[in-house]
């Protein structure tokens, strides 16, 4: 006997369990994490499709729990770390940065230049770790920050290499984007990306991605290489070196216990 979805009752099709309290508390930190600057509250309220007065209690809440701060001049909101803090609560997350850092320093100290560890969340490249350089002149990314995944050189690498296998082809923009595609296609090639910054002019980033078994992207190992007078190395001396850490990175994930090998993917977000 088949049934006309149609007919469904309105318990059959609705979702088993209603909370719509987390439903305003998610829309709304969801929100502020695409959002670049503050927001006011009813700015808020437009955008999640709900009145001020539905989303007040949610907003005080947020902010008596530290997930959102509140300026108190101008009253407007933005996202605090904490969710970012609770994602370095992760062990995988933690594995990967526990992992990471000591290759990170010897980077670092190799090349003369700083490095940084990125992941994907959503349609953003999240920093999760950072080594300094050991001359007095360098670049530095600082942790916690957030950028466009498409318009980043460590975020087109983690494209790249988001599919089964690093196949790439799981991003629908580089699907409607031939030209993005086509970058992915080389960058899959290659094994690295080099590209100036688009945001700081003098800087060249080097990102090559560390790998899980399968061979998708877990993160992205980054030197924004800077060229001057008191760099101590040229770019393919660097190039080099970065392919080498993070070849090093993924073979120290691959022989970890089997809670850190099991890390997944970070494509479809955080």
């Amino acid at each position: 006997m088949s049934i006309d979805p149609a007919a469904a009752s309105p318990a059959e099709s609705a979702p088993a369990y209603a909370a719509p309290a987390v439903e305003k508390a998610l829309d709304i930190l969801e929100f502020l994490a695409e959002t670049p600057g503050p927001v006011s509250q009813q700015a808020i309220a437009q955008r999640t499709g709900r009145s001020a007065a539905q989303i007040f209690r949610v907003l005080s809440v947020l902010e008596r729990r530290g997930y959102i701060a509140r300026d108190e001049g101008s009253g407007l909101y933005s996202l605090s770390l904490r969710l970012f803090e609770l994602a370095h609560r992760h062990d995988p997350i933690r594995s990967l940065v526990w992992l990471a850092q000591p290759i990170m320093r010897r980077l670092a100290t190799s090349v003369g230049q700083s490095c940084n560890l990125g992941y994907r969340a959503g349609d953003h490249l999240v920093i999760l770790a950072e080594s300094a350089g050991p001359g007095d002149f360098g670049f530095r990314v600082r942790v916690g920050a957030e950028f466009d995944l498409r318009g980043t050189n460590a975020g087109r690498v983690l494209l790249a290499f988001a599919g089964p296998g690093g196949a790439g082809g799981t991003d629908s923009a580089a699907a409607e984007d031939p030209a993005l595609a086509e970058t992915l296609a080389v960058i899959r090639a290659a094994g690295i990306a080099e590209q100036p910054d688009g945001l700081y002019p003098g800087v060249t980033d080097l990102s090559a991605p560390i790998l899980s078994r399968e061979g998708a992207a877990l993160a992205c190992l980054t030197v924004p290489y800077v060229a001057t007078s008191l760099s101590t190395h040229p770019a393919g001396f660097v190039r080099d070196e970065l392919l080498a850490a993070a070849a090093a990175i993924t073979e120290l994930l691959a022989g970890a216990d089997a809670s850190t090998r099991d890390i997944a993917a970070p494509s479809s977000g955080a």
